[in-house]
């Protein structure tokens, strides 16, 4: 009898450990596709709000400034790793100084920003923090954080009215992540900056020239509410100080200065 009874637990153990075993080796997030479904509510909601921001302005396709920002491009992406398939450049005819990017990996630069920097260094400073926001996956972090899931379903499936669309826009172009968030992505772009042998400092300097700069700055509605500008480029300065680079120019002169009369 005692016999029977300890073959039957030992039985019953045996089984439980085998099912967990098995359990475990369950990718539930395949099982479920829960990739696949996040993958297409971001592609779902960058496409909306892409199409939202083309009522309102263009696109520019002027072919000289696509070759030299896609030169700028490609160097950093290169360098870095970085799968310059997946992510769509957009140059929008908005005066505004702003870049930002977009679920599905978009990234929007503004003309306004590429008429307001001085140098191709600074430009690219921006364009390596809006790189780093897509890579770090800080644009749905904040949509799901800041919006909801439930909302952000409900404008993917074409349920919301065009004031939440407009609205959800209009806060994932003009305001901040939050300060942990700005932080990585400053210092993920130095670091892009640095592997592609591009000087960093410019991109601290565009902080510095910004915050000393009171007409300058009432027309960056994204920066206004970002972490202060100053403290920003005093870490990036001391980032970079603890680093070592080379540093080369990424476009000649001639091509800064076509880029500049084209977006000017």
């Amino acid at each position: 009898m005692m016999n029977k009874l300890f073959t039957e637990g030992l039985l019953i153990i045996i089984i439980f450990f085998v099912s967990l075993f098995m359990i475990n080796q369950i990718n539930w997030m395949t099982f479920f596709q829960v990739e696949k479904k996040t993958e297409n509510l971001e592609e779902e909601l960058g496409e909306l709000f892409y199409d939202f921001i083309l009522q309102d302005y263009i696109e520019i396709q002027d072919e000289n400034t696509l070759i030299i920002i896609d030169s700028i491009f490609f160097r950093i992406t290169e360098q870095n790793h970085i799968d310059s398939d997946k992510i769509q450049i957009h140059i929008i005819d908005n005066k505004e100084v702003n870049a930002f990017a977009l679920p599905g990996n978009h990234l929007i630069i503004n003309t306004g920003l590429m008429s307001s920097t001085d140098s191709p260094e600074e430009l690219a400073g921006v364009i390596c923090h809006e790189i780093a926001h897509i890579e770090l996956d800080h644009i749905m972090k904040k949509l799901v954080k800041e919006v909801g899931v439930s909302l952000l379903v409900s404008l993917a499936g074409g349920n919301s009215g065009s004031e939440v669309l407009a609205e959800t826009v209009r806060h994932l172009s003009s305001s901040a992540f939050d300060r942990k968030l700005e932080k990585e992505a400053d210092l993920k772009g130095v670091d892009y900056l640095i592997n592609s042998n591009i000087d960093p400092n410019p991109f601290a300097d565009f902080f510095y020239k910004i915050e000393d700069n009171d007409d300058f700055i009432k027309h960056f509605s994204w920066l206004n509410t970002h972490p202060e500008l100053k403290a920003r480029a005093q870490y990036i300065v001391e980032y970079i100080n603890k680093k070592e680079y080379q540093s080369e120019p990424i476009i000649s002169a001639s091509s800064w200065k076509i880029l500049k009369e084209t977006t000017n």
